[in-house]
């Protein structure tokens, strides 16, 4: 096994691709064995080109092309089966990142033990209302409802251990919360080191503002899968049982009282005349209906299918 597998998903970067290439030689040639794994998420300019260039030319460079463009979190999925190094290096390709604290995570990552090592970019140069503002109060919801003490999970340069990324599978946008999902998985060795950042060079940023609303709501799932994923019947089960049991309640004590008023030569309403009535029949339905959820999504889970739903187009290495 080698030592570092440097994981780089792009879209549309071809201009960063050769300086990029070049400072991760630079900084790990002289004391490590390693691999970098470019995996080319759709582009249309000439990305593939520039990386089948570079891996005839540098053996330790291996591409992966999908055919369309399937998102960094499938982009991941792919590399972290090809990877093979002991610890795991996931960087952007638009040299925002810098490579020459790849040596340094490394070391921390055997001397630590670590599972994951996260990069802290505390002085982020992107535009303060579009991105740092957002980005603190992302971080910040991340924070509570993960339990994790880390300052930004979005960012890009992380070390992983091998084990980690072989177990971790990754849906939708959940590259950002690979944390969670570790911790969630029992990795719990999770710790961050601050990293230089860096305005971007080329081209132009790959995310709109759209990825933070679409973040709180993955952070919202993530959440919920993580405390009731493997037991749903815990959460919908428990919920639709005192549904149903308050709306029986309620049925109950309007039947009561009716059969209490007749006893007592008192005129009575019909039953079906109660709004009441209703009310308690619609919440018995919903408690029914909440409690078969919870049924089923304990037989769905153990059926679940994989999520690496993408296609590769070409493969290089």
């Amino acid at each position: 096994m080698i030592e570092v597998s440097i994981v780089i998903p792009l879209l549309n970067e071809a201009e960063s691709l050769p300086e990029l290439h070049r400072r991760i030689h630079a900084s790990l040639a002289p004391k490590h064995s390693y691999e970098i794994i470019f995996i080319d998420d759709g582009s249309t300019d000439n990305s593939w080109e520039v990386i089948s260039q570079l891996s005839q030319d540098n053996e330790h460079v291996k591409g992966i092309r999908f055919r369309k463009n399937y998102g960094k979190s499938q982009a991941l999925n792919a590399a972290f089966e090809a990877a093979r190094g002991e610890i795991v290096v996931t960087m952007d390709a638009d040299l925002q990142d810098f490579p020459e604290e790849v040596p340094a995570m490394v070391e921390r990552m055997h001397r630590e033990n670590l599972d994951l090592l996260s990069g802290w970019k505390q002085k982020r140069q992107d535009p303060v209302m579009t991105k740092n503002i957002p980005s603190k109060l992302f971080n910040w919801v991340a924070r509570k409802t993960s339990g994790l003490e880390l300052h930004d999970f979005n960012c890009g340069l992380k070390a992983y251990r091998h084990e980690l990324v072989k177990s971790v599978e990754l849906r939708s946008d959940m590259h950002r919360y690979i944390p969670v999902l570790a911790k969630n998985l029992g990795f719990a060795k999770i710790d961050e080191q601050r990293v230089q950042h860096t305005a971007r060079v080329h081209g132009s940023s790959k995310f709109g503002r759209s990825r933070f609303v679409n973040g709180f709501l993955d952070l919202i799932t993530l959440w919920f899968v993580g405390k009731f994923g493997h037991r749903p019947m815990h959460f919908f089960g428990l919920l639709g049982s005192l549904m149903f049991f308050l709306g029986f309640v309620v049925a109950f004590f309007i039947g009561a009282k009716k059969i209490v008023m007749l006893q007592q030569g008192i005129p009575a309403r019909l039953v079906t005349d109660d709004p009441w009535f209703y009310i308690a029949l619609t919440v018995m339905i919903i408690g029914t209906q909440l409690f078969l959820a919870g049924f089923l999504g304990e037989m769905i889970i153990r059926t679940q299918s994989n999520a690496k739903t993408f296609e590769i187009r070409e493969k290089i290495g």
